[in-house]
């Protein structure tokens, strides 16, 4: 492996992957986006929002979680047209820190903490889906407290909303377990359920809307103290997981037409219409239920299925129970598309000898990397154990503490290091975007009370991957040592 002179196979930019069929197109890449975006999230973290700013003024967290996350898939957007294969920042990190120097540390701990984030991101559907179910069911129960090894007392899931979240995984896994040409139809069909849900809130919202319920701001909602920065954080936090997906095209792009043109324009339309859809859904909904009760509602039970208290508010009991079947058909959606984009990434790096060769195993008839999905659908069903709120805080730090922040340095690193790198598409008004991403996430993991909890489990999970990648590295006489091992 330190012998080799040219870069491997899958970090190179412009070539095919012969064992993927580039099926998706661009209605089907931008749908299995706003699946993976649009998730159980805001359906269950509007009283986290409201609660963290204290009144209406928590469209701000919608809003500006919106610019970021445009900043963000800029950035996303021109390495996805100019490095357009499948494993998204495993493919990008290797590439702009070098293949066979920094960049192969860079993303071997992406795909060490992407064997955590990736789960968590899952399973966090899955369990949104399972706390609905909790509304039809109300006698799946409540969390209890268990003792863990290292990890100590933590909250648990009621064991029927564990074995319905593990439910929604698997099925998910036996769905993807085909041709990536059918998974795209069964997006679209997925898709049409998740807008008709969407668009059906937003029509009893406006229906009924109320302006002075709408905008009814505390006297001191627009007052710049340290707490209304603190609150925007923690609401950022929240809104910055509602919109996370929008990425997701890139990490199954060796399967994407046209993917110089296709992946851009899937990011930046799937971003587009789902803060439309969220801003309006959100406004709408505070019109109808004044926002100091969804505040209390707040990490309580409750919680759980607050659209479903919204529309049998509205309509009666039975458009409680029908709304809470659509949101959990919306929630097992995004569970199928992260799935989908997930699974590509740990074979994209065993092709490229970066991670165990298992992985890079292609399902002889239908051509998908079969091993790499039922990993990951493994790990997803371990991690339903555990508390939503969890879950998200845990997923969001890990993720852009490893992964993000060196994306968006990395972006400009590449500019420099590759100006000859085709780039079918480039970055609007360059650099400001990118800097202006990296400011506001960092404002996301500062900003927030107690939030040196997740930084040091992120810092855990580094320190970790560091010492497993130097002792793997110096026993394969990889980078940094493979001067010692040549000389040998």
């Amino acid at each position: 492996m330190s012998n080799q002179t040219e870069p491997p196979a899958s970090a190179t930019s412009g070539h095919d992957e012969p064992q993927l069929i580039r099926g998706v197109g661009l209605w089907g890449a931008t749908t299995l986006n706003m699946i993976d975006m649009i998730g159980v999230g805001p359906f269950i973290t509007i009283p986290l929002i409201i609660a963290a700013m204290g009144g209406p003024q928590a469209m701000l967290g919608w809003i500006l979680g919106a610019v970021l996350v445009t900043c963000d898939g800029l950035v996303w957007a021109e390495l996805g047209a100019a490095l357009p294969g499948s494993g998204g920042s495993y493919r990008y990190l290797s590439e702009i820190y070098g293949p066979l120097k920094l960049g192969r540390m860079m993303s071997f701990l992406f795909i060490w903490q992407l064997t955590f984030s990736a789960p968590l991101s899952i399973a966090s559907g899955s369990i949104g889906l399972a706390q609905y179910a909790t509304y039809i069911f109300p006698g799946m129960g409540h969390e209890t407290k268990v003792a863990l090894p290292i990890l100590g007392n933590v909250e648990i899931n009621a064991f029927p909303v564990i074995l319905v979240a593990i439910g929604a995984v698997s099925v998910a896994v036996f769905l993807l377990y085909r041709r990536i040409t059918l998974i795209e139809r069964l997006g679209k069909f997925l898709w049409i359920g998740v807008m008709l849900t969407i668009l059906w809130i937003i029509f009893a919202g406006v229906t009924h809307f109320d302006p002075k319920l709408a905008f009814d701001f505390p006297p001191d909602a627009f007052t710049l103290r340290p707490e209304f920065f603190t609150g925007l954080g923690a609401a950022l936090l929240v809104a910055v997981y509602d919109y996370w997906g929008y990425y997701n095209v890139c990490f199954f792009g060796g399967e994407v037409k046209d993917p110089g043109r296709t992946i851009p324009r899937a990011l930046l339309l799937s971003i587009l219409f789902v803060a439309i859809i969220y801003i309006v859904m959100n406004i709408s909904i505070l019109g109808v239920i004044p926002w100091r009760e969804f505040a209390g509602t707040a990490n309580t039970p409750a919680q759980r299925y607050v659209i479903s208290s919204f529309m049998e508010r509205l309509y009666g009991t039975k458009a409680g129970v029908v709304v809470t079947a659509l949101i959990m058909w919306t929630a097992f959606a995004s569970v199928f598309s992260l799935l989908l984009g997930y699974s590509r990434v740990p074979f994209a790096a065993a092709r490229d000898g970066n991670y165990f060769r298992v992985f890079e195993k292609v399902h002889p008839r239908h051509r998908f990397p079969y091993v790499s999905l039922l990993v990951m659908g493994g790990i997803a069903a371990v991690f339903c154990f555990f508390r939503l709120a969890d879950v998200i805080a845990a997923l969001v730090v890990i993720r852009i503490l490893v992964q993000f922040l060196a994306q968006i340095v990395g972006v400009i690193v590449l500019r420099v290091r590759r100006p000859d790198l085709p780039r079918p598409f480039r970055m609007w008004l360059y650099p400001l975007p990118a800097l202006a991403a990296l400011a506001g996430f960092i404002y996301v993991l500062v900003s927030r009370r107690n939030f040196l909890k997740e930084v040091r489990y992120a810092a855990v999970l580094v320190i970790v991957g560091l010492t497993i990648y130097f002792v793997r590295a110096r026993m394969r006489g990889e980078w940094p040592f493979e001067k010692a091992a040549t000389a040998t």
